[in-house]
């Protein structure tokens, strides 16, 4: 069965809006979300992200059948600058979905990086790249059979999360968290007002005060 585009695709959310996210970490998001959508934490970066960008962007799924990519190419070829590509690839370790030459492909269009629930090769050249994150479940070096199946734009699961093209992808070196994209608007001010407290809470502890008073924690009793 050749590989189905999902036609409905929901507005985009603003770009001002995702950008904002980007001085926000995962950690708040998850704590905020209650880890409602964090997923798995044995999807990893290919590379420590620290000092540099994280993984933001807008979603574009492709649901793999087994060691078929076609979804890949074509959800590639959908994908806007700044977008995400997630691979559902059901967790395979047996075969990488993508690897160098679609990777550059995705690369050169803008594409913000890859989160795979699956397999990826060709790492020594994809965790070199500071403008492009991957983050992925496997590694191995065995390709795909086929690439003629698959949905593109279609809901999927990763790590546990769902994820519907647009949802938010924001991931750093903690992790990977999913943003639904109708809670995008009303989540990011309570996201930054968080992050600026705990850079309060950091400028309090180095000036010597105790975690006890900074996070207000209750006494103990002693005895």
């Amino acid at each position: 069965m050749p590989t189905r585009i999902v036609a409905e695709t929901p507005p985009r959310l603003s770009a001002d809006l995702i950008k904002r996210f980007s001085a926000v970490p995962v950690a708040v998001v998850v704590d905020l979300l209650e880890g409602r959508t964090q997923v798995d934490p044995a999807i990893r970066p290919l590379r420590r992200i620290a000092g540099g960008p994280s993984l933001l962007g807008s979603a574009v799924t492709a649901l793999c059948d087994p060691k078929d990519y076609g979804a890949v190419h074509h959800a590639i070829a959908v994908a806007e600058a700044g977008d995400v590509v997630v691979i559902d690839g059901g967790g395979r370790s047996d075969v990488a979905m993508i690897g160098d030459l679609l990777s550059t492909a995705a690369r050169r269009k803008g594409i913000a990086g890859l989160l795979a629930d699956a397999a990826v090769r060709d790492t020594g050249i994809l965790g070199g790249w500071d403008d492009f994150a991957v983050f992925t479940r496997h590694v191995t070096a065995r390709g795909p059979a086929s690439k003629d199946g698959g949905t593109v734009n279609a809901p999927v699961t990763i790590g546990g999360a769902s994820v519907r093209p647009g949802d938010l992808i924001l991931g750093d070196d903690d992790g990977v968290v999913v943003i639904p994209r109708e809670a995008a608007e009303g989540l990011i001010a309570k996201a930054e007002e968080r992050a600026q407290a705990e850079i309060g809470w950091e400028k309090r502890l180095s000036a010597g005060e105790t975690t006890l008073a900074v996070f207000g924690v209750p006494d103990a009793i002693r005895g």
